[in-house]
């Protein structure tokens, strides 16, 4: 039976959504086949559904995403009354149901909606689908004690109409406020109640977003830009000294339009970073002159500017009336949504309250959910040497956002807080260090001088060396002072792993150093190697990889049954390209017999029962490998591309194994979504790796 979870509130402004995303999460963890159901809506499209279709991958049709809309359930309620309407949100949603494994249900939102007794009709809708309740209180502007009364009586409300109520979520507190509100709940309520602190930029609409309300006109900015979020407004009047002291981190000033001194210094503020703002509003209609628009975009280019018609006091009205709503175009947003959801809510007791099986399939979002979920639950520290890269200080946003580990980003410090600053995002919670002027650096020199001293390497040379990027992370990482290291955006795989090989070298049990792919198919994972490293291992490197892979698949979860592939399948071919897996294979039983491998194999006879059952009937790795080892680096390179484009696999990798200590290479075509996979990786990596090293 398809298990029902109903996330539901008692007012509007409850900031539901982050509580929604949140359990979605959850949810698509434990299996790939969640619907969403919402039985009332104002408008279609629903942009909740929208975000979670994108982000989640469902294969749901929208127009099963709702019951109905509020007009046409308020003249049912008014002509044939709330049984008739219950039963048909009810048959709708069974509609759905019987098509996925968990439904997650998303409650009225008690916004102009003409229903008497809202409350009581989610409750009697939760205990027709048989759901689940979670109800969420909003805490905005309500002291402690206020706040606490709400959320028992919410409970009482909802349990004594005979809601089975797993957990209350007490939502948009003060900061100040959530560590009382949370002890004293915990006392009072017979069911798990999670507190969330109010966070400023959920609510806070992005530039994009005002200029839309408000019917502006772009005069400058890039994308980039007009996604900043709005954190405050400062309303600009005043001789330019007082007005620069009046600025705030994230603000949009607003000014008239003729005050082109205000412009320019806001911008140049800007610039410097001190403080770093939002945008500039112009009103009354009055654009600066065309000498000052192109000043203005040289010095803070990106920035947006942006023209209203009317003039400040209705525009600062409107402004101060609008609040964010999390959609697919604010993916800043619902990172940090998901990262305050984890931080304060015990998701692992949260699960099982929920009560959804485990699905036996693993999807790419469950195995990437899973990534996240070991990472954050022992955290490490992770150092990006490529600091200024756009796409890495997008992905150093989501990690932290989303607490995956701890981060030491390498450049100018300058450069980088500048880059944050144009790109709107926030890196704060990271360290950055400039190898350059890095007080670590004599030190770096001494140990990299003493480790390659064998090569002719002085401390004089050492000092050069050691202010390249990746060399500096990597000695970070061999000295104990990041856990492990991610870099290749901009650089070569040689450029990434070279300083690896020289200071942090292989494993005593490993030979050579080699790469796999996770490739998340549709319903299973496989792992893939080597594809990235050894253009032509010969048979003891061969077997060597197949152990290392093996390793690599176990401790991310995925049994491993390693096919050693050939064009061949058992001994039906010969050739020295056959012999030569033909050996690896029975040198990987003879050192370890304790692993399953099958050997040469045909990709065909190694994934598929039906072809397996042929080839090589009563095989125990033939038809259900997980481990796929190709000969060389041509033929594993070309397979992995071909499976990622031709059956719409994510390929996540190559991951870096037979090293002391992780160090990952990155696609100079990675995605920012693959920067924040391979940190995950990287991190998890390091929760099993030895200490520090020791030594000069």
């Amino acid at each position: 039976m398809t298990r029902s979870v109903y996330v539901t509130g008692i007012e509007r402004g409850d900031g539901r959504q982050v509580v929604e995303l949140g359990i979605m999460e959850l949810l698509t963890r434990q299996t790939g086949r969640v619907g969403v159901y919402r039985p009332l809506l104002h408008d279609a499209p629903d942009r909740l559904f929208d975000l979670l279709k994108a982000r989640y991958r469902i294969d749901q049709d929208a127009s099963t995403a709702y019951g109905m809309e509020y007009r046409e359930a308020s003249a049912i309620l008014a002509e044939q009354g709330t049984d008739e309407l219950v039963s048909q949100l009810v048959d709708r949603y069974h509609r759905l149901a019987r098509d996925y494994e968990v439904v997650l249900v998303l409650g009225t939102d008690y916004a102009e909606t003409n229903l008497p007794d809202e409350l009581a009709l989610n409750a009697r809708l939760a205990n027709e689908l048989g759901a689940v309740v979670v109800p969420v209180v909003g805490g905005t502007k309500h002291p402690a004690e206020s706040v606490r009364a709400e959320a028992r009586n919410a409970y009482r409300a909802y349990e004594s109409l005979g809601c089975h109520v797993v957990a209350m979520v007490v939502n948009r507190v003060a900061a100040e406020d959530r560590d009382l509100i949370a002890e004293r709940l915990a006392a009072r309520l017979p069911v798990p109640c999670y507190v969330l602190p109010d966070d400023k930029s959920l609510s806070a609409p992005t530039v994009a977003q005002i200029t839309r309300a408000l019917g502006g006109e772009v005069l400058l900015g890039d994308e980039a830009g007009l996604a900043r979020d709005a954190l405050d407004f400062v309303f600009g009047g005043a001789m330019l000294p007082n007005f620069l002291n009046a600025l705030t981190p994230g603000c949009l000033v607003v000014t008239p339009g003729d005050r082109s001194d205000l412009v320019i210094g806001a911008l140049a503020a800007h610039t410097s970073g001190t403080p770093p703002i939002a945008g500039v509003l112009l009103t009354l209609n009055e654009r600066p002159g065309q000498d000052i628009l192109t000043l203005a975009s040289k010095l803070a280019p990106g920035t947006p500017v942006v023209s209203v018609a009317g003039n400040s006091f209705p525009t600062a009205a409107e402004l101060f009336s609008l609040q964010s709503r999390l959609n697919s175009a604010t993916p800043r947003k619902l990172e940090t949504a998901l990262g305050l959801f984890e931080r304060h809510v015990d998701t692992a007791e949260l699960r099982g309250l929920l009560s959804v099986a485990r699905s036996e399939r693993v999807t790419p979002m469950m195995f990437e959910h899973e990534l996240l979920e070991r990472a954050r639950s022992d955290r490490r520290r992770v150092v990006l040497p490529e600091g200024a890269e756009e796409r890495v200080l997008r992905a150093a946003d989501v990690v932290l956002r989303r607490g995956i580990c701890d981060l030491t980003l390498l450049g100018d410090e300058q450069t980088i807080l500048k880059k944050a600053g144009d790109l709107g995002i926030d890196i704060s919670g990271a360290q950055i260090i400039d190898p350059a002027t890095s007080p670590l650096r004599d030190g770096f020199s001494e140990y990299y001088a003493e480790v390659r001293a064998h090569k002719g390497m002085t401390v004089e040379l050492a000092h050069d060396v050691v202010t390249d990027v990746n060399y500096f992370g990597t000695l970070m990482v061999q000295r104990g002072l990041a856990d492990g290291m991610v870099s290749g955006s901009v650089h070569s795989t040689a450029a990434t792993i070279r300083p690896a090989f020289e200071i942090i070298k292989t494993k005593p049990d490993a030979s050579i150093v080699s790469s796999v792919f996770f490739m998340c198919l549709a319903d299973r994972v496989l792992v893939y190697g080597d594809c990235a490293v050894n253009p032509d291992p010969d048979a003891e490197q061969l077997a060597d990889i197949a152990v290392q892979s093996a390793a690599t698949a176990a401790a991310f979860g995925v049994e491993p049954r390693i096919a050693m592939l050939s064009y061949s399948t058992g001994t039906s071919g010969s050739g020295a390209d056959v012999d030569k897996v033909r050996k690896a294979t029975e040198t990987v039983r003879e050192q370890r017999p304790d692993l399953a491998v099958e050997g040469p194999i045909q990709y065909d006879a190694a994934v598929e029962p039906s072809v397996a059952a042929t080839k090589l009937p009563g095989s125990e790795v033939a038809g259900r490998a997980t481990v796929l080892i190709f000969p060389d680096l041509n033929t594993g390179n070309n397979t992995y591309k071909a499976v990622q484009r031709s059956a719409g696999a994510v390929a996540v990798g190559p991951v870096l194994q037979g090293l002391r200590k992780p160090v990952n290479d990155l696609s100079r075509g990675a995605l920012v979504q693959d920067i924040v996979t391979t940190v995950a990786i990287t991190a998890i990596q390091a929760q099993g790796a030895p200490g520090p090293a020791t030594g000069a």
